[in-house]
């Protein structure tokens, strides 16, 4: 579909980025025009550079857990109490920018060998808890329909009918008939979205709950990442192998995990290494769901979509110090990543700044908003898609006043 024309289409935009240009027209430049347009040196993977990052990130994370270690012999419960909440989001960002680089490993994007990218991805994933040959299979089916609401497996938002239809029919139980009450209210949103935030990515890899309705007709158990019997949606009989490897990786894990509990105690184990876990778990949420999700991206159906159409509805944002150095790149080069996911982390801010001029008015970033305050901004008002032009099979997240509207209506 790349390149077909089709009706211009009116957009909504937060106000903020790039994405505000009306009406809007799908993209029509070309996967050949980007790939001009970066220079050949960017997708060079150097193995010994990668893995300098790699042995940078694992230096950083032991350093901090052996400063850790001297927490207890601070002098007050207080000063004791705030060096683990300092130390958890610290490690926390770490291990974070350790499950990037497995991320780069999944794409083949580390090093030119295959045997590295996999080793690495499996070492640093599993210690992680996430296994790493099922989560690249089906990150690899999000970047092959990326904003495709009928085939995109990540942060795939429900269509205005699907949302009304899901809301009215919770209508006649009587907890609802509260909940209805109070869900707008910022305290409860805040702590569900805590909750949310602290074990939906474990639950997701566990029992894939965010399924799409062609998922959901299956046993969860065959939707798990962990499942390798090659009759579930997500697997091919010829993953097997590799989802085995992945299963008993994080089994030795979970060992390892049960053995330090044995050996130093579950409270301490938590507090050097449970706790800034579940800060990467919000993490990985948070990057992913703001890389996808803002009310100036398009979202298509089968008919309207394409490869380079869902690559070009992705949004670059700005976390600072922190996104550019510990999380390496991932928050502010996704664009480009969609386009290009073999371009290792180190050249693509470059790479990045060189496909800008091809993409566009459908380059879509906001550098200015706080990167938390647009997690919760989004939140609070992406709920579900709808066209925006009558039959132009093409969506956008409405207007917050058109959201207000649309639950006062039932």
């Amino acid at each position: 579909m790349s390149g077909t024309p089709l009706p211009a289409v009116k957009a909504e935009s937060n106000g903020e980025g790039n994405g505000t240009k009306l009406p809007f027209t799908p993209p029509t430049y070309t996967m050949k025009e980007i790939h001009d347009a970066i220079p050949s040196h960017c997708f060079q993977r150097n193995t010994l550079r990668s893995l300098s990052y790699v042995v940078r990130d694992f230096f950083m994370i032991f350093a901090l857990m052996g400063l850790a270690t001297q927490i207890p012999l601070l002098p007050s419960y207080q000063l004791r109490v705030g060096a683990y909440m300092i130390y958890a989001f610290t490690q926390g960002l770490f291990f974070t920018g350790a499950w990037e680089l497995a991320h780069e490993c999944g794409h083949g994007a580390l090093s030119p060998s295959k045997a590295f990218n996999n080793t690495v991805g499996l070492l640093i994933h599993s210690l992680l808890l996430v296994p790493y040959h099922s989560w690249r299979f089906t990150h690899s089916q999000h970047h092959k329909a990326t904003n495709n609401i009928e085939r995109d497996i990540a942060f795939v938002p429900d269509t205005k009918d699907v949302w009304l239809a899901a809301r009215k029919a919770r209508k006649p139980e009587i907890l609802f008939t509260y909940w209805d009450l109070v869900e707008d209210m910022p305290i409860v949103n805040l702590l569900i979205l805590v909750g949310h935030q602290l074990i939906a990515w474990p639950i997701y890899l566990l029992i894939n709950n965010f399924a799409l309705p062609r998922m959901r007709i299956v046993p969860w158990w065959k939707r798990s990442h962990f499942y390798f019997g090659g009759d579930g949606p997500n697997f091919k009989p010829a993953n097997r192998d590799d989802i085995i490897l992945s299963d008993l990786a994080i089994g030795a894990v979970v060992v390892l995990l049960w053995a330090s509990v044995k050996r130093f105690g579950a409270l301490n184990v938590f507090l050097l290494y449970g706790a800034p876990w579940l800060w990467t778990n919000h993490w990985i949420l948070t990057i992913t769901y703001l890389q996808h999700t803002d009310p100036a991206l398009p979202y298509y159906v089968n008919n309207t979509w394409s490869f380079l159409r869902g690559a070009a509805s992705t949004i670059d944002r700005d976390f600072g110090f922190i996104g550019t150095h510990i999380l390496h790149g991932a928050i502010e080069c996704h664009v480009l990543h969609h386009h290009a996911s073999r371009i290792p982390f180190y050249h693509a801010a470059e790479a990045s700044e060189a496909i800008k001029s091809v993409m566009g008015v459908h380059y879509y970033s906001d550098m200015k908003t706080p990167y938390i305050w647009a997690f919760w901004k989004n939140y609070n008002r992406c709920f579900f898609v709808e066209e925006t032009e009558k039959d132009s099979e093409i969506y956008f997240f409405p207007s917050k006043e058109k959201t207000m509207a649309a639950k006062r209506s039932i």
